[in-house]
C-alpha cells in the first residue's frame, strides 16, 4: 500500500495543457498513448493544492502507456544506475510531478481503427497485474508493487502491432523477445528485465513465469494475444487465433 504522500502544486487552471508534450520519446521510439479518461483525472488531481501522491500512482498505474512513459522518463534520467527509482510513487518524487505529468500528456489514444485493439490490450494488462499482485501476496519474498508491474508489462512485445509503429521492426512470433528489447532500450527496471528473460527461458528462476502463469489461469475476460495465452489458456488461444485472422483484429470474449 502506497503511503499517503502530498505535493504542493504550482499549475494553473489547466495544468495538462501548460504540459505539451515536450519531452522526446526515448530511443527515437514513439510516446505510448494514454487515455483520455487518464489525464482528465490526472490533470483534476494536479488542480488541488495538495497533490495527493497516492491517489496520482493509482491513476497512473491503472493505465498501461502512463506508466510506460514515467519508467521510460526514469530511464532517460537514470540509464541503468543503482540509483534509478523503480516504483512510479519514487519515480514521481525524484522527478517532479511536472515532468513526470508532461510525460504522460506526450501522446493520447485516439478512436481510429486500432482503439479496440488498444483497449483490449491495455484491459488485459490490468487484469493480469492484478491478479499477479493479489498471487504474489501469497507468496513469500516476492513484491507485490514488482509483480503488479511485471503484469502490467508482461505483454509490452505487442505495441508496436498494436499501436502500428510499423518502422519499428518487431518479431510477430516471439512477443517475448520483443518485450524484452523494449525494456532494455527503456532501461526498464531489471525485474522487469528478468521477467521477460524467464518468458524467453534464458534466466534459471522462474517466480516470474510462475505467478504470470497463474495469473492467466485467474482471469476471465480477457482474449489478447500474449505470451501467456497459448500455453495457460490453448482453447481461448485457439478461438482468438481464428478471430484475429479472420476480422483482423482483437477479438472479443
Amino acid at each position: 500500500m502506497l503511503k499517503k504522500t502530498f505535493f504542493r502544486t504550482q499549475t494553473g487552471s489547466n495544468p495538462v495543457a501548460i504540459w505539451q508534450p515536450a519531452v522526446a520519446a526515448s530511443h527515437s521510439m514513439p510516446a505510448v498513448p494514454v487515455f483520455p479518461e487518464t489525464l482528465l483525472l490526472l490533470e483534476l488531481e494536479a488542480q488541488e493544492r495538495s497533490a495527493d501522491l497516492r491517489r496520482i500512482c493509482d491513476v497512473v498505474l491503472s493505465d498501461l502507456g502512463a506508466t510506460l512513459q514515467i519508467l521510460r522518463l526514469a530511464g532517460e534520467e537514470y540509464g541503468d544506475s543503482e540509483d534509478r527509482p523503480h516504483r512510479i510513487e519514487d519515480c514521481i518524487a525524484d522527478l517532479g510531478l511536472g515532468r513526470c505529468l508532461e510525460a504522460v500528456a506526450a501522446q493520447t489514444v485516439n478512436r481510429n481503427a486500432n482503439y479496440n485493439d488498444i483497449m483490449e490490450m491495455w484491459a488485459h494488462a490490468r487484469e493480469i497485474a492484478r491478479h499477479s499482485k493479489l498471487i504474489s501476496e501469497e507468496l513469500s519474498g516476492v513484491n507485490p508493487e514488482e509483480a503488479y508491474l511485471v503484469g502490467l508489462l508482461h505483454s509490452i512485445g505487442l505495441l508496436s502491432t498494436v499501436l502500428g509503429w510499423d518502422e519499428h521492426e518487431a518479431d510477430a512470433h516471439d512477443t517475448a523477445l520483443n518485450g524484452f528489447t523494449m525494456a532494455a532500450q527503456w532501461s526498464l527496471p531489471q525485474f522487469v528485465l528478468d521477467s521477460f528473460n524467464e518468458m524467453r527461458g534464458v534466466k534459471g528462476a522462474s517466480r516470474w513465469n510462475t505467478i504470470l502463469k497463474m495469473a492467466h489461469q485467474r482471469a476471465s475476460g480477457s482474449s489478447a494475444d500474449c505470451p501467456f495465452q497459448q500455453e495457460v489458456r490453448p482453447l481461448l488461444y485457439q478461438r482468438f487465433q481464428s478471430d484475429f485472422v479472420v476480422h483482423g483484429g482483437f477479438a472479443a470474449v
